[in-house]
This record gives structure tokens, sequence and C-alpha cells, in this order.
């Protein structure tokens, strides 16, 4: 049976160190696979943090010096019709030991232009799709690029409508669904689920527009309630000692009318994010873009909050028949559904108790296994 290959994005961190979604979902998938044969392994760049996950095996390799024209160089060439040369040596650098590995998947992870470099004659290509990343590809190229991959594997139905239209029709029968599952262990409810005095509510997420932070500081301004306290976490990067952005000075700006009742809190790892949803009476992902499945829906759930979040992207996939489903960038609808919550505990922990039910049946097994039934017929 072949083994799995995860390649993570060129110089991110296998670690629990850092939030980035694609080294999480891999550790995750490798951790609901805990019989694996062979043990899967993962692509990691040397000189990245050196505390890596132990759920797979680790090939380090000396990832390519980057030029800082590379991107406008591959945009040009696509323009032009022409191989993304930048990308390839990028990825080459990766697969630079591939001939000495054993017969495996390659999961190419938001990584479209690796499939051209991979040895299909060793070697199963994947693309394994966390967001729209043949945005920027005619159907021909993607056509050309995908051509050695039998199956592209995103994760969520949103995100594979949105590939699809960038895809050939031919090659759209290789569209596999595989959402993200949760660590039911690591995320759980706190021993008492019932609130305190006042409703804690949690946004955890990068501090950019897109995941729209401002619009629930909007809607607390809107309801304008003592008994509702907001804490935010998050940095515009995966740095907690990055200087705050243009976005984020104005975010303090805006909610400084709430006084004590928010807190902003910076950028913290996977345990500390935990311990920090436990504390969580509801949980917003106030998403205005097309999201396609971000971790903290699953994650506030296992955490045992109410979750609201946009109908908007991949979020809806995971709260239908669970959490509460809001207009994207509406702040209105938003303090509609907290205040909502707010005023009656019996409805608030009737909504958390069915985001956890979920979660539980949703956990890091499930979604390996159905990686597993997607992949089978590859191994």
């Amino acid at each position: 049976m072949k083994r799995f290959v995860h390649v993570i994005t060129p110089g991110d961190h296998f670690s629990p160190l850092t939030g980035s979604a694609i080294p999480t979902v891999v550790h995750g998938l490798s951790v609901g696979s805990p019989q694996a044969s062979p043990r899967p392994a993962v692509a990691v760049a040397k000189g990245t943090y050196p505390e890596r996950y132990t759920s797979a095996d680790i090939i380090e390799y000396a990832p390519a010096s980057p030029h800082g024209y590379d991107r406008y160089l591959d945009a040009a060439l696509s323009r032009f019709r022409l191989p993304r040369a930048s990308a390839r040596r990028n990825f080459s650098a990766v697969l630079v030991g591939q001939r000495g590995w054993e017969s495996s998947v390659v999961l190419a992870h938001n990584a479209p232009q690796l499939i051209t470099v991979v040895d299909t004659d060793r070697h199963v290509p994947v693309l394994y799709a966390h967001n729209h990343i043949l945005r920027t590809y005619t159907r021909r190229e993607s056509a050309r690029v995908l051509a050695a991959a039998p199956v592209v594997v995103t994760v969520s139905n949103s995100l594979a409508d949105q590939l699809a239209k960038h895809m050939p029709p031919s090659h759209r029968d290789r569209l596999r669904v595989v959402r993200n599952g949760v660590d039911v262990e690591t995320f759980k409810p706190r021993a008492s689920p019932g609130r305190t005095e006042s409703l804690e509510v949690f946004f955890i997420g990068r501090m950019i527009r897109d995941k729209g932070p401002d619009v629930l500081i909007e809607a607390l301004l809107r309801l304008g309630r003592r008994d509702i306290r907001l804490t935010i976490v998050g940095a515009s990067d995966f740095d907690p000692r990055a200087a705050l952005t243009a976005y984020e000075r104005n975010l303090r700006s805006a909610a400084a009318p709430l006084g004590d009742r928010v807190r902003f809190r910076p950028f913290l790892p996977r345990a500390a994010v935990a311990e920090q949803l436990r504390q969580a009476d509801v949980v917003v992902v106030p998403s205005r873009w097309p999201d396609p499945c971000p971790l903290t829906v699953m994650e506030g759930m296992a955490a045992g909050a109410a979750v609201v979040g946009s109908d908007i992207g991949g979020i809806p996939e995971s709260l239908r028949g669970t959490g509460l489903i809001v207009p994207p960038d509406e702040p209105s609808a938003l303090a509609a559904a907290l205040e909502a919550l707010a005023d009656d505990e019996a409805y608030r922990m009737g909504v958390a108790a069915a985001c956890r039910d979920f979660a539980e049946r949703h956990d890091w097994t499930w979604a390996a296994q159905r990686l597993d039934e997607v992949l089978s017929p590859l191994r």
C-alpha cells in the first residue's frame, strides 16, 4: 500500500506553535489514522520550527532561494499560457529526494504546480485544495497542470463548486470533498457549561477584513448591552510580536466605546486557543468572504460553545442543524442572533449541545476515514 506524503506550503511550520490551517489539518488527519501503515510523512523545509508534531514522519528538504519577482514572473508567464517557472522551481526543491522515497500518494496542499514535478512513475499526485487556488487559472492551464492528478480533494462543497468553474468539464469528476475534522479531546467543553453573569463571546482568527471581526464589534455596539463581553484573539499573521496593522488599529478604535467589555489578545498556539475556547459561551465566525472550511467553526463546536457563522462559503455546511447562520456583513442580523442567545440560556445551551454532538461525530478520525475512502483506489 502506498503511503501518504503531505506537502505543506514551503516555509510553513509543521508545529503546534503555529496556527496556520494546513499543518493543523495534516496533523489532524495523521492523528486520525493512528493505525495507518505505512506511516504518513510530511515534507517540511529546513529552518522551520524544530518543535514539530510527532504524528507523521518528517522529510526535510532545503528550500529554494526565493526571488522577489517570482510571483510577478509566474503571473506574466500564465498570461502567455506558459508554465509557471518559479513555482515549479520551488516545488522541485521540495521533491528533490523523491526518487528515494517509497511509492507514495503525494498530497499537494494548495499547490497545483507541485503536480507537474511529481515523478509519476513512482508516485501518484493528488491536489488537496483548502482555498480557491485556481482563481488565476484558465481551464486550459488547469487541464495541463492537473493532467497527472486523478483526484482533487477540496474541504467543502462550496470550494469544489468554485474550483469546478476553473477546470475543464473533463476534469470535474475528479473533485472529492473531505471536510475538516476536529480534535475533540483538545477542544472540549469546560466542566460547567452554564454561563456566568455575562455572555462570553469569542472571535479567534486572523485580524483581516475578510474574517469580519469589525462586523462583530459593530453588532455589539448596536446592542449596547452590559451583559455581553467580547474576546478577540489573533493577529494579521501568525506572529504574536508583529506590529499592529492599520486595520487592527482601526478595530481597536471602533471597539473603544465598549470599554472593558472587549479584550484583544494576540495570536496564540493551538493548545492556548483550546483553553480560550473553553471559556466561550458563544463563538462567532463572521467571515465576509467565502471561507472554505474555517477550523474555528468545528473547534468552537467541540469546545461546547454555541457557534454563529456567516452564510457564506463552506461555513453553513457544518452549521446547518446545529449552530446559527446569519447573512455575511450584516451587523444587525448578527446582533439579533447574539441577543437571542443572551436572553435565553436554555436556548443557548441547546444550540451548544447540538454543536458539541456534531463535533463528536466529525472528529479527525471521521475525516481521515473519509480521505482513505476517497483515495483508496490510488493506493
